[in-house]
């Protein structure tokens, strides 16, 4: 339990608000919400408070050039009733990165995961137990100092809220479809493009929307040099399997270091599928596709776990990937990671945060 903290419960829950059929992906937020802020050269103490609105300056740095950063990572609730949140030591270590980028102090280590597990002990009743569901954990810091200097804040807060999600591109299992980008571009070497930081995000907007006008669900990107190499899609890291083997885009800087990426890495070795990271062109996908060599391809990222890629546009073709279908592998690494995360195959990499829920305790009454 972090030194000096404060917990503010709620009087009513309004969990019974929820619909877990429709959940959406960021529909709904979760009673309670973690809070800490830095001033005067030190993070402050630690508080629990109820989920809601937080006062913001309008002069406040962050508002006008853009110094925050985020995280995303999820907690499930096991069949033995203990919670598990995927990965959290990898989440903090991505956050402490993405702050050093953005000249935001990093928080003390060990507070980053002791908010998240005091978050599920209140709020676990609100973890879906549907497969392939989970309680969503954002972390939130931004500054917070009134000022028009372009500087580094001075002052900046901590928020982590969590929210029931559905998987981000739906539960049917379908292929996406993604359009190779060009024009645009999202990250330059010395940029970024590795820091989990919402500017990166604000420029995929425009182009991704223009993919969907053109009938693609996300943008595949390229370098932003050249424009002749893959790196990434708008939410996912992406993987190609040429045959007996999977390739992705290597870490160079203008991508974000995906925990599923990592995973993904991990389980191929484990299933003795040779991976490549490395340079990939683009014309060498179109080719692989073309000429059959492509066996599959499929995104990985903590909202949509592993999407299979059914469709990839690109100079006006529209090309399929294993005939518009998922493939296996795709299928056997959702399973997989699905099946760790909730605790119904062993934790063999120690991935899994546990979080014990006993059963007398009770949710906070419903409101109304």
């Amino acid at each position: 339990m972090p030194p000096g903290l404060t917990v503010q419960r709620v009087t009513r829950s309004r969990l019974s608000q929820v619909d877990f059929d429709d959940l959406g992906f960021g529909k709904y937020f979760s009673d309670h919400m973690f809070s800490m802020r830095y001033r005067d050269g030190q993070w402050g103490e630690p508080e629990v408070l109820p989920y809601g609105e937080v006062g913001i300056e309008p002069g406040a740095a962050s508002l006008h050039y853009g110094q925050s950063v985020f995280e995303g990572l999820k907690a499930f609730m096991g069949a033995d009733g203990r919670a598990r949140v995927f990965r959290p030591d990898m989440n903090a270590r991505r956050l402490e990165n993405s702050c050093q980028r953005l000249c935001i102090p990093a928080i003390p280590r060990g507070v980053f995961e002791e908010g998240i597990r005091l978050l599920i002990e209140l709020d676990h009743a609100w973890i879906p137990r549907k497969r392939g569901q989970a309680l969503y954990v954002r972390p939130l810091i931004f500054g917070t100092e009134p000022h028009l200097e372009v500087r580094p804040s001075g002052s900046f807060r901590l928020l982590v809220m969590t929210s029931p999600a559905r998987n981000y591109y739906g539960e049917s299992g379908a292929a996406v479809s993604l359009k190779v980008e060009e024009g645009y571009t999202r990250a330059a070497p010395g940029g970024t493009g590795f820091a989990k930081t919402g500017g990166n995000y604000a420029a995929s907007l425009l182009p991704g929307d223009e993919a969907k006008r053109q009938g693609f669900q996300q943008v595949l990107w390229t370098d932003g040099a050249e424009h002749r190499y893959v790196e990434e899609v708008g939410q996912m890291n992406i993987f190609f399997r040429l045959k007996d083997k999977v390739i992705t885009p290597m870490l160079r800087g203008t991508i974000l270091p995906g925990v599923t990426r990592d995973s993904v890495l991990t389980l191929l070795k484990d299933f003795g599928i040779p991976a490549e990271e490395r340079r990939i062109p683009v014309d060498e996908i179109v080719a692989a596709i073309q000429n059959g060599t492509m066996v599959e391809a499929f995104g990985a990222g903590t909202a949509a776990v592993i999407s299979p890629v059914g469709r990839i546009g690109y100079r006006g073709e529209s090309l399929l990937v294993n005939g518009g279908q998922p493939g296996a592998l795709a299928q056997r690494l959702w399973d997989e990671i699905i099946d760790i995360q909730n605790g119904t195959l062993p934790d063999r990499h120690g991935w899994n945060l546990l979080v014990d829920v006993p059963a007398q305790r009770q949710a906070i009454p419903a409101a109304g």
